[in-house]
């Protein structure tokens, strides 16, 4: 296992004392009431930001407030995150303030495989989220070629299978939308299939509302509402008024004043602020702004 090295430890461990003493000076004595929710980030948003410079990028998430991370992308064979050796990531991480709900993993590669290939490589992302002190392991995505009714059909049984393992593991196991859920099939949609054959012990949701209030015939507060207590995860993000690509939040479509007052949070533990592209300018200008939109605007209702 390679270790930090003293003076980068002793860095990281100034450099974030430091920023929470701004934090604290900007936010600390503005807000009346202590949120019940840490503010969560999809790291997702600023791939090109950590492939860049991991370190300093994470810093800087932290300073701008930030304070709970879910994580994309995973070298199993090495328990690996960003280049990192998991149990490394983890101390840069805690030197930094940061914890780690939920994770991103490539499930979805492993459809058509046997099942023995997929409770292996599930394994090895067990091993790697408690590296790094995760609650939950997350399915995010259906490949193109996957995206039909028959996928969806075989899906239950694939995701009930990896509920029970990571459930069993002492983990938690959710499955993410996109768009693509929300197809109709002949008055039926994948995420109806997901919804009402998947075991909601061992199968939790983690609901974009972006993609929701994109391509969802019902809002998120009624997609709550139907099966309130599962929806353990949200994402939130917004619409560009024009294209419908992502957005900053505050400078799109989605009204969340309204999206927050009225979903049920029964059930709910973490959620992560995301943009996947079509930043203004740059990715971390786009968290940027977000954050400061949240915060003076949003995070009452959370």
């Amino acid at each position: 296992m390679r270790t930090l090295p003293i003076n980068r430890r002793k860095f990281i461990k100034h450099s974030a004392l430091a920023s929470a003493t701004i934090m604290t000076a900007q936010f600390g004595c503005s807000q009346s009431r202590i949120p019940k929710y840490k503010i969560g980030i999809q790291l997702f948003s600023i791939r090109d930001a950590l492939e860049a410079e991991t370190i300093r990028t994470l810093q800087k998430v932290a300073e701008l407030g930030y304070q709970d991370l879910e994580t994309y992308g995973f070298d199993p064979q090495n328990l690996k995150y960003y280049g990192f050796d998991a149990s490394e990531f983890k101390m840069i991480l805690d030197d930094l303030g940061l914890t780690v709900s939920s994770g991103h993993y490539p499930l979805f590669e492993f459809l058509d495989k046997p099942f023995d290939e997929l409770e292996s490589y599930v394994d090895r992302c067990i091993l790697g989220a408690k590296a790094l002190g995760k609650s939950y392991i997350t399915w995010p995505w259906l490949p193109e070629e996957a995206r039909n009714l028959e996928t969806f059909k075989k899906l239950p049984e694939i995701l009930n299978r990896i509920g029970e393992q990571v459930t069993s593991a002492g983990l938690g196991f959710a499955y993410h939308n996109h768009d693509f859920e929300f197809t109709d099939y002949d008055g039926v949609c994948g995420y109806d299939i997901i919804l009402q054959e998947t075991d909601p012990d061992f199968v939790k949701l983690q609901l974009d509302m972006y993609w929701a209030a994109h391509s969802s015939k019902l809002s998120s507060s009624e997609l709550i509402a139907l099966q309130p207590g599962r929806f353990v995860m949200w994402h939130i993000k917004d619409m560009d008024k024009k294209t419908r690509d992502y957005s900053e939040l505050g400078n799109g479509s989605i009204d969340y004043h309204d999206v927050l007052q009225n979903a049920s949070q029964e059930g709910l533990k973490y959620y992560y602020l995301e943009q996947g592209g079509n930043y203004a300018d740059n990715s971390m200008q786009s968290i940027a702004t977000s954050i400061s939109y949240f915060k003076n605007e949003l995070q009452q209702y959370l």
